[in-house]
């Protein structure tokens, strides 16, 4: 018997075993968007070297071998290419394929040449145990769309090969939850049933809404929609209740819920979990803590695959998992199939790749059965990007224009100031008892926050570890509530998602979507006369960075144009205005579609081009108490990825420089491992966070 697994017990799992297991697992992946013959040939080949004499002596402590070029041959043979792909990377990532001159090197190309010189050992006796479906492939002239279905493939294969091995080596593995629609709505329903009637008129016109989302559901079939609710007309509530009734309505398998911000998820896992219970929601990004027990375990092994009724996650981890070709990031693709995934914050899509990102939601709509819904306050014009995937694409908003118009959610004035000095600003703000300010920059918001005085002044921003933020989010809250002087200068993470209420905001100019947003964190409860709540946009003296100024640009076109910017022509003007000034290769910045539609297919470079957040910074953990524990094990290297993503909440981002300086007032420690952890407590302050003021007088800002 020639043999795929040896489990820690001594069982023995046959290559035939597995391979038709892995294959029709596999094929039960690949069945909702009917690509099932195609996943369980891929299933059928993607272990067959390992009936070489090689592999059989590496089961018993022999060498490494490359045991999945040999299936890749055989599909290659038989002109099945996307199986050629999913079986050469379903260990090491999906490859490049490289010229058909290729023959050093990684690529599919370069590896089928080399096996047809003889590269590889004999695995001929598969063709005695294994044998393949008859498959007619489809023949797709778009090469885009061929790269999609390869990874779709690749995912169904990859998923189906680690759940049969994890099956057979480990025994029964506690994996996913059913989708029961029907106990969904139920919950939603029970959850919404207060809500009416409505005690007051903005109540009122928050349940009509829902109301007609909800009837929307009801009758749509699949396809990319867009809702576009006001801020505090409900609109988390409605987009749930749109996708519940809709996925009902379409025999849908899962909702997956994307965000931008942790800061957002959080919050909304968390109204998602008062809902549906903790059973169906998975919680899925870089802040998540998982204990050490067995209920954790379980939602940690589902972030692998997102086998779960609800999903909410960030936007890095969606797009990134479909654009990076390893095998780990891959298995969770095949679940958003047939799933209603809803976009929130639509308007923070990354401009510099938002036509990779609008392609896949095309993509997904027109052959995986998915549906797409971009939910925001201020809706991007994306119509020309989308058409530009899909020509037949016809624009359907969910929630009518009178009830985005509609008076009661105006509950803000916006005032356009002079420019300012610190000096300036710092006094207005110390005006009132209660104040936001929102800065472009990190620098900034330091200066200005070290010039205020007095009680309840806070400050807010990236360079606090995301636990730190929290805490102090939470001292705001409640000087809020209590009516206690609470004075908050921030940069631009306290505008999506961050549910706080102040009586005067200050803003300084950026984007019209910011504007709004910033906006969002006034008055927002309605109960003050909106002549009293004023939004005030002003520039500072010193300006903003480089970054921020084709924003401005179209922000300052839209203010002289409209009276009222948070209109729909005006957000409309807005977006149009910023992607004419931004030109169209600013839109897709890597090139990654034309690289796509280019027969050589480059996945793996596309892997390490494709990054929605800036990897040219460095995580430094910050050696506080509550991370004493966890730092210990990194230092002693027993971390798990667990603990890494624990330690998350004690990091700050900084960039090489600020890394260099660091280095040299020996600040940090450099593990092994690469982590770099803060060992001079000075240099972390309870106020600011982290700043680079040296004991010798030198200091750079952040």
């Amino acid at each position: 018997m020639y043999l795929a697994h040896i489990s820690d017990d001594g069982r023995e799992q046959s290559i035939k075993e597995h391979l038709e297991k892995t294959a029709e697992m596999a094929a039960s992946f690949a069945k909702p968007f009917c690509m099932e013959k195609q996943a369980r040939i891929a299933g059928l080949l993607h272990d067959i070297g390992k009936y070489s004499a090689g592999f059989q002596k590496r089961l018993q402590g022999g060498p490494k071998v490359d045991h999945s070029t040999a299936g890749a041959l055989e599909a290659w043979a038989k002109r099945f290419l996307v199986e050629a792909f999913c079986v050469a990377g379903h260990h090491a990532g999906l490859p490049n394929a490289g010229s058909s001159v290729e023959i050093d090197g990684a690529s599919l190309n370069a590896r089928i040449k080399r096996a047809k010189q003889g590269g590889i050992e004999s695995y001929e006796i598969w063709k005695d145990e294994i044998s393949l479906p008859q498959c007619d492939e489809e023949k797709l002239k778009d090469l885009l769309a061929l790269s999609y279905k390869i990874r779709m493939i690749f995912s169904c294969l990859v998923d189906a090969d680690y759940l049969d091995t994890e099956r057979f080596m480990s025994g029964y593995i506690d994996r996913g939850r059913p989708f029961e629609i029907d106990e969904l709505e139920n919950a939603l329903n029970e959850y919404i049933e207060p809500w009416f009637p409505a005690n007051n008129d903005l109540n009122k016109l928050r349940c009509e809404i829902l109301d007609h989302v909800m009837n929307e559901g009801m009758q749509l079939e699949r396809g990319l929609y867009t809702l576009t609710v006001p801020t505090g007309g409900g609109k988390t509530v409605a987009s749930l209740a749109f996708a519940i009734k809709h996925a009902k309505r379409n025999g849908m398998s899962r909702i997956i819920y994307v965000i931008p911000f942790t800061s957002i998820i959080e919050q909304t896992a968390d109204i998602f979990r008062t809902i549906f219970g903790d059973e169906v929601v998975l919680e899925h990004h870089s802040g998540v803590e998982y204990e050490e027990n067995e209920e954790s375990l379980f939602y940690l092994k589902a972030t692998e695959n997102w086998d779960m009724p609800v999903v909410v996650t960030t936007s890095v981890q969606f797009f990134e998992s479909f654009y990076k070709n390893k095998s780990s990031s891959s298995r969770k693709l095949h679940n958003v199939a047939n799933s209603v995934v809803v976009f929130d914050e639509a308007q923070m899509l990354p401009v510099s790749y938002i036509k990779p990102c609008v392609a896949l939601m095309t993509e997904l709509v027109k052959r995986y059965k998915a549906s797409v819904v971009l939910c925001t306050a201020t809706q991007p014009s994306l119509n020309r990007i989308i058409e530009e995937f899909d020509p037949d694409y016809k624009e359907h908003e969910l929630c009518p224009k009178e009830y985005y118009d509609a008076e009661l959610f105006k509950r803000t004035t916006y005032k356009y100031d002079e420019m300012y000095t610190i000096e300036e600003l710092v006094k207005l703000i110390c005006q009132n008892e209660q104040s936001l300010c929102i800065v472009n920059s990190r620098r900034a918001a330091q200066q200005i926050f070290e010039s205020m005085h007095g009680e309840g002044c806070f400050h807010l921003s990236t360079n606090m570890y995301p636990a730190h933020r929290k805490k102090v989010l939470a001292e705001i809250r409640l000087r809020l509530k209590e009516g206690m002087p609470c004075r908050v200068v921030s940069t631009s993470l306290i505008e999506a998602g961050v549910d706080v209420d102040f009586p005067c905001v200050y803003r300084q100019i950026a984007g019209i979507d910011s504007l709004l947003q910033a906006g969002g964190r006034c008055n927002r409860e309605g109960k003050r006369d909106r002549s009293e709540s004023v939004v005030h946009v002003f520039d500072l003296e010193e300006g903003s960075p480089e970054i921020f100024s084709i924003q401005i640009g179209a922000s300052k076109h839209v203010i002289d144009k409209f009276d009222d910017i948070a209109s729909k022509d005006a957000i409309h003007a807005y977006f149009e205005q910023l992607f004419y000034l931004k030109g169209d290769e600013a839109l897709d910045e890597q090139k990654i579609i034309k690289q796509l539609r280019d027969s050589k297919l480059p996945f793996a470079d596309i892997s390490k081009q494709f990054n929605l957040i800036d990897n040219k910074t460095r995580t430094l953990y910050v050696d506080v108490e509550e991370s004493k524990d966890l730092l210990e094990k990194v230092r002693m290297g027993i971390a798990t990825k667990n603990d890494y993503r624990k330690l998350g909440l004690y990091g700050v981002n900084i960039y090489e420089y600020q890394y260099l300086k660091l280095l040299e007032h020996s600040a940090v420690e450099l593990l092994d491992d690469g982590s770099v952890i803060l060992i001079d407590s000075s240099l972390y302050s309870s106020d600011i966070g982290l700043h680079l003021e040296f004991k010798n007088g030198e200091a750079i800002m952040i």
